[in-house]
């Protein structure tokens, strides 16, 4: 199995950053700090029977969103000391298989399991298994379990809280005669057709997996089973080629036998009539005829048969293969053609259609399909039946709305409705001339949110199919756009909390029809002059376009005293200023910051930039040293970074040895998480000084 390697991982900055790429993280500066967003794991998975779904949780609780999904065939894995998948710690994980099958008949099963730490074996949430202990050693259990008949469920829990992780669970039946009492369920499913004087009898594959094979029995109408049976097979189907050819009725029955030698009840009667007849060859060419385009009419033709009682053939068409012998797709008509060529009209609805031809004899048997024709295409246009009845048009704060009435009629393939805007009428016989602003609608309503103000625009509405093909237009409807130039009004319930990591901003909702989203203004005094820049998306490099009523703004916390603004924006772009009504609110940040005199002081480093930024658990101090040598001729060769402990009020120094300097950065893995972090970073020279030192902080958490 593949293990995720670790952003945090050691080695230059190149791999780093490849890395943290890789791993679809996304940075950019905002207020001096850089901000990391990152992707969340857990898109919806299915796993077919008797696969395993494997989900993978960042805690030994299994709560919270799974960091992975997955399938797994069996439960066997060895992650040794590292990481079981991308975004999760080595330790402190848990991993959930689950699957559910159908078990048949049931009986004694063994259930398997071993692991290092903990795992846990559930049969319909029933408690089988239960090694859940954090341990150095692995170990094992097995225990004897009675599943009952039919569909069931295994779960299986498996954390890991330190150390080394493995985890194996296997399930067998226990197939001894002495132990397993439990006949196999009756064969299901069955099925017989005669041709050619033999049969073909069939059913469907039973469900235990103890499963060794089954009986075939016949017997002549009027008399019994005898005990020893006609065939024995692991197939799903018995051809029998025995058949007297006497026009007498024979019946069949199959009986399931398990690895125990357990047998079960026979199906029921299957019965068939021979014939002293043979039905006709498959007539052969069919295969060959094709279309190169989509086709209007299809003309077919083949090679004649040379049994001397043929009656003619019968064409049959469905637009999926195998095609079926059935009276629903006969073409040709009920009489059989005396001739070996076929010509007909295409329904013209955008599916590919398949040809195969049958034999028919004078006494009625019937040959078996031909292979198939080469796929004929076909172009879809037949519009759908739905339509718009009863659309009208309003402007208002939220735009333009357009509205119909649900359509009485349906079609199969209808995609939605398409909504379309002109500034000029929609000319009479057109359907999609002008902008197609909604698309794929399903209701019966559609808002045009900005349409530009001071235009006259004309709305109509009508229905698509999958093909693209276009139904009725809905009747024009002319709307004078006069847009909106009132800003929403102010945000109110605006609160603002210090944290050790930066602001919290909260606020009430508001109720303005147009409101698009909300923007955060953060506001610093100099002079005595409030100086507002808006809270910038690391997505987007613009200002923040928020839809929630709560955000954090993770900044350190130093002790400053800042203003916040929350304001509305509607489609328009309307929105009111900190100075022209917009609600701000004053906060002084918590100031976690170093004492003054602290040592190593803040005098400064030759760097060209130091920076720090927050990536989850882990902090990265990147720096660009000056040139190699200051005025002096002293060579700069490493780097020691220093973090600040507000418990001891003392920077404690994180690099036991100097960081050379071509990492470009040091990993902070024991970043306290929920507060404000303060770093000095100083060079140390190649005759063994160390420069003053430089500043940088973040917030974490």
């Amino acid at each position: 199995m593949k293990r995720s390697i670790r952003p945090e991982s050691a080695g230059p900055i190149g791999r780093r950053a490849a890395r943290v790429l890789a791993a679809g993280v996304v940075m950019a500066a905002a207020g001096g700090l850089l901000v990391v967003t990152g992707g969340t794991a857990g898109a919806a998975v299915t796993c077919a029977s008797p696969v395993f779904k494997r989900t993978f949780y960042a805690n030994t609780g299994f709560s919270g969103t799974p960091r992975k999904t997955d399938c797994d065939s069996g439960i066997d894995e060895n992650w040794g000391a590292g990481a079981p998948a991308s975004g999760l710690l080595k330790d402190n994980f848990g991993v959930r298989w689950t699957v559910t099958r159908d078990f048949g008949s049931g009986g004694p099963f063994s259930f398997a399991a071993q692991a290092r730490d903990g795992i846990r074996v559930y049969l319909d949430g029933v408690r089988k298994t239960d090694l859940w202990q954090n341990v150095s050693a692995t170990r094992s259990k097995t225990v004897d379990v009675t599943i009952p008949s039919g569909t069931h469920t295994l779960r299986v829990d498996y954390v890991n809280w330190t150390g080394a992780a493995n985890a194996k669970f296997t399930y067998a039946p226990r197939t001894s005669r002495d132990v397993d009492k439990v006949k196999p369920l009756v064969p299901t499913g069955t099925s017989l057709s005669y041709a050619a004087h033999n049969a073909r009898f069939g059913w469907a594959r039973g469900k235990e997996m103890d499963l060794a094979g089954y009986r075939v029995y016949r017997r002549l109408k009027g008399a019994s089973y005898g005990g020893k049976p006609l065939a024995t097979t692991t197939a799903t189907s018995y051809t029998d080629t025995s058949l007297p050819r006497n026009g007498a009725v024979y019946y069949y029955e199959v009986r399931a036998v398990d690895k125990a030698g357990n047998e079960s009840a026979g199906t029921a009667d299957q019965g068939v009539t021979t014939a002293d007849e043979t039905a006709p060859t498959a007539p052969r060419g069919v295969e060959r005829n094709w279309s190169m385009d989509e086709a209007d009419d299809v003309y077919l033709d083949w090679e004649p048969n040379t049994e001397p009682d043929l009656a003619g053939y019968r064409v049959y068409r469905s637009t999926g293969k195998p095609v079926a012998v059935t009276p629903a797709n006969l073409v040709s008509g009920s009489a059989p053609l005396t001739r070996t060529a076929y010509y007909g009209p295409l329904p013209q609805t955008g599916d590919g259609y398949y040809y195969v031809v049958t034999a028919v004899d004078t006494h009625g048997n019937v040959s078996a399909p031909s292979a198939a024709s080469q796929e004929f295409m076909t172009r879809d246009e037949t519009p759908p039946n739905e339509t718009a009845l009863n659309a009208r048009a309003a402007e208002s704060e939220a735009g333009v709305t357009v509205s119909w009435d649900k359509s009485t009629a349906t079609t199969d393939d209808f995609a939605g409705y398409r909504v379309y805007r002109s500034t000029s009428p929609r000319p009479e016989g057109t359907k999609m001339q002008g902008e197609r602003v909604g698309e794929y609608v399903r209701g019966t309503s559609f808002t045009d949110r900005a349409p530009k103000p001071g235009v006259t625009y004309h709305y109509w509405v009508v229905a698509a199919d999958d093909a693209g093909c276009l139904g009725t237009p809905s009747v024009d409807m002319e709307v004078p756009v006069r847009g909106n130039t009132t800003a929403p009004a102010a945000v109110t319930g605006v609160t603002v909390t210090p944290k050790e990591n930066g602001v919290s901003i909260g606020w009430d909702a508001s109720d303005d029809p147009g409101l698009d989203h909300y923007e955060i203004l953060r506001g610093t005094s100099a002079a005595g002059q409030w100086t507002y820049k808006p809270l910038i998306d690391p997505v987007t490099l613009r200002a923040w376009e928020l839809t929630g009523t709560h955000h954090h703004d993770r900044v350190a916390a130093d002790g400053e005293q800042v203003r916040y603004g929350v304001i509305a924006v509607d489609q328009y772009g309307n929105a009111l200023t900190p100075d022209g009504g917009a609600t701000v609110v004053d906060v002084t940040e918590l100031d976690v910051s170093p004492d003054a005199g602290a040592t190593p002081a803040a005098t400064g480093a030759p760097f060209t930039s130091l920076g720090s930024h927050w990536y989850g658990e882990h902090s990265w101090i990147p720096w660009i040293l000056s040139p190699e040598a200051d005025e002096g001729g002293r060579r700069a060769t490493g780097v020691n970074v220093y973090r600040w402990n507000p418990a001891t009020h003392v920077f404690d120094k994180l690099t036991a040895t100097p960081v050379p300097r071509e990492e470009g950065g040091y990993w902070d893995t024991t970043l306290p998480q929920g507060t404000s972090s303060f770093y000095r970073v100083t060079v140390v020279f190649d005759d063994g000084t160390e420069s003053g030192a430089a500043q940088t902080a973040l917030a974490a958490g």
